[in-house]
């Protein structure tokens, strides 16, 4: 759990959010997601947001508010025909066709099926030389049924590990479609002025695939979305329950953890419940397993520089109360903020798990899933250097964010570029508890749209000095 902040920082959000039809079906393998992103936004003391001052105003500014002024109902028409239509990762065929056409309209380079069915797009500025900066956004929706009450909520149901399930932008991703669609259009009717040029990720899978299988942002950079051109800066945004509308959280360093899934499998020898010394009781020895793990963050880990989630969250053995089985299996998570620490932690969950079933006649496999997220690592001198242009759209409410403990795969692209990711309120003014990402009654006031797309557009604007002398 993790204890998010409204302004007053006093709302609780539970990050990952086992939502009710989880509660009642079972953990849905796979569904660990990666996004969810949403830290605490730290409450400055008097005078300390000087330390950050927004960066001084040029007329371009002005203009490319304006501009999102005028694009900002289509935006929320975009969204909310995106939330009607959800589909979950390396399904987005109907959302990524929606974008390839707007972008191919607007007259950009357009790529499909990248990564599946992601889109990568280019803008050439006419306005002289400059950096290319890229822009992502995540296009997939989550197995969750919809509780909010909307003309345009969510219907979809669809087959996920077996079982039939709804279908539900419960993240905000269909937000930040919308938001990346309205950015390429104004950013395009100031094409003339553009320095350098923009480049546009359109993601899918980011909340992880089933069965450990590779997608999303790791994909995307293997298919060469980050070459050609090779954008210097790459920029991400993720709307949060958690803050009000208008609110905007940043971080230098790392931002989100790693998110690593693992499987551990215990064999030991099935034998009669009422005769153990027959056999070797997988239970007890996976048992000693769970607790010695724990020892490799209380005892192994300086907790004074670095910071570890280790957690087994399932265990399955058996089916009668008196045999006990061959095998047992368990699976948990990894959560880290330094590649070296995710490693390490890897490495001697594996040595600990057989090392304590080899003491007790038993053997241990540990399986790490695949498709794993390294941290994002916000780029320092990036983050210093734009923190004024968020600063500019948002005032007082752009403020440093606490690193979360969720995962979200925008790291593989912050590996080839710097990058910078940062956080979109999206709750009325003075609204308490309101759901968490995740949860079937999350819900989005539309209202903070707008400041996602301004801040995306300041940031363009400033990192390739669009409208400077």
């Amino acid at each position: 759990m993790l204890h998010i902040g409204d302004n007053r920082m006093v709302r609780q959000f539970r990050a990952e959010e086992v939502f009710p039809e989880t509660s009642r079906r079972g953990f849905l393998k796979g569904l660990a997601c990666a996004c969810c992103a949403l830290p605490v936004f730290k409450t400055l003391p008097a005078g300390a947001a000087a330390n950050v001052q927004a960066a001084a105003a040029r007329p371009i500014h002005a203009k490319l508010d304006e501009a999102a002024k005028a694009v900002e109902a289509k935006m929320i028409a975009w969204r909310r025909d995106i939330h009607q239509n959800p589909e979950l990762g390396n399904q987005e065929t109907r959302t990524a066709a929606l974008v390839a056409k707007h972008l191919k309209d607007l007259g950009y380079e357009v790529k499909e099926g990248v990564a599946k069915t992601g889109v990568v797009a280019v803008l050439k500025g006419e306005g002289g030389p400059g950096p290319v900066v890229a822009l992502r956004a995540d296009m997939d929706a989550l197995p969750v049924s919809e509780e909010v009450d909307l003309p345009f909520a969510s219907k979809a149901r669809t087959k996920w590990e077996g079982q039939d399930v709804g279908v539900m932008h419960a993240c905000g991703h269909d937000c930040h479609v919308a938001i990346l669609m309205a950015a390429a259009e104004v950013l395009a009717r100031h094409k003339a002025e553009l320095k350098g040029a923009v480049k546009l990720l359109f993601q899918p899978a980011e909340e992880k695939l089933p069965n450990g299988e590779i997608g999303g942002a790791r994909l995307m950079v293997d298919e060469g979305a980050m070459e050609n051109p090779k954008p210097d800066a790459v920029f991400g945004l993720h709307v949060t329950s958690a803050v009000s509308v208008g609110s905007i959280g940043y971080r230098a360093g790392a931002v989100n953890a790693s998110s690593d899934g693992f499987r551990l499998i215990v064999n030991g020898k099935q034998t009669h419940g009422a005769m153990p010394w027959n056999g070797v009781d997988p239970v007890v020895v996976g048992s000693q397993i769970v607790s010695a793990l724990q020892t490799l963050v209380s005892r192994e880990t300086d907790l004074t520089k670095q910071a570890v989630v280790l957690s087994v969250s399932t265990f399955h053995a058996g089916v009668r109360y008196n045999i006990i089985p061959d095998k047992a299996e368990m699976s948990g998570t990894l959560r880290t903020y330094d590649e070296n620490t995710r490693q390490r932690i890897q490495r001697r969950v594996k040595e600990v798990a057989e090392g304590v079933a080899s003491s007790m006649n038993a053997s241990a496999e540990v399986i790490w899933e695949a498709n794993g997220y390294p941290p994002i690592m916000a780029d320092p001198d990036l983050v210093a250097k734009m923190a004024p242009s968020l600063v500019r759209v948002a005032g007082d409410k752009a403020k440093e964010a606490e690193r979360s403990s969720a995962g979200e795969d925008f790291s593989y692209f912050a590996q080839k570029a710097p990058g910078m990711f940062f956080f979109v309120g999206i709750t009325p003014e003075g609204v308490e508890n309101a759901a968490p990402n995740h949860s079937p009654r999350f819900k989005v006031d539309e209202a903070g749209l707008i400041t996602g797309l301004r801040a995306m557009l300041h940031i363009v604007a400033d990192y390739t000095g669009t409208g400077a002398a």
